[in-house]
C-alpha cells in the first residue's frame, strides 16, 4: 500500500496556493476556483487542496507533518518568506525536531526532522522480520 494524496479544505485558494508554494510544493493540477494539487520535493505523494466555504471540516482535527533535513534553516527560509510560524523548532522526546504552523485556512502543519527514527524509533515493536537499516 502506497500514500497517494491527503487533500486539505481551503477557504481561500490562491492564498492556499501560493502559501504552499513557498513551503516548496510544485503545482501540477490547477481547475479554476476549486481544485489544486501538488508535488512535493521528494517521494511519491501529492497534496490536494479543495475550495471549501467557511471554516474547513478538518481545520485543527488533522495535522500533516513534512519532514525537511534541517528544520531550524527551513523554519528561517519561511519566516523570511513571510510566513509565520505558531511553535519555533523544538527537539521533543520522541527524537524528532518539530515546528508547527498553519495554513492561510487553519489547517496544522509541522515541519520536522527524524531521520532513521521516524521508523525505527529505539522503541518500535519488534516484529518477524522487521529490522532497522543500515544507515
Amino acid at each position: 500500500m502506497d500514500l497517494n494524496q491527503v487533500t486539505l479544505g481551503a477557504i481561500d485558494l490562491d492564498a492556499s496556493i501560493s502559501f504552499y508554494k513557498t513551503l516548496g510544493l510544485r503545482l501540477i493540477v490547477f481547475s479554476e476556483n476549486h481544485y489544486a494539487r501538488f508535488e512535493l520535493p521528494s517521494g511519491n505523494a501529492t497534496l490536494s487542496l479543495h475550495k471549501v466555504e467557511g471554516p474547513s471540516t478538518n481545520t485543527g482535527s488533522g495535522l500533516i507533518y513534512f519532514e525537511v533535513p534541517d528544520v531550524d534553516a527551513e523554519v528561517t527560509r519561511l519566516e523570511t518568506a513571510g510566513i509565520a510560524f505558531d511553535a519555533q523548532p523544538v527537539d521533543q522526546r520522541w527524537l524528532w525536531r518539530e515546528a508547527y504552523l498553519s495554513d492561510p485556512s487553519g489547517n496544522r502543519l509541522c515541519l520536522y526532522h527524524a531521520g532513521v527514527n521516524r521508523r525505527y524509533p529505539p522503541w518500535r515493536v519488534s516484529e518477524p522480520n522487521s529490522q532497522a537499516p543500515d544507515n
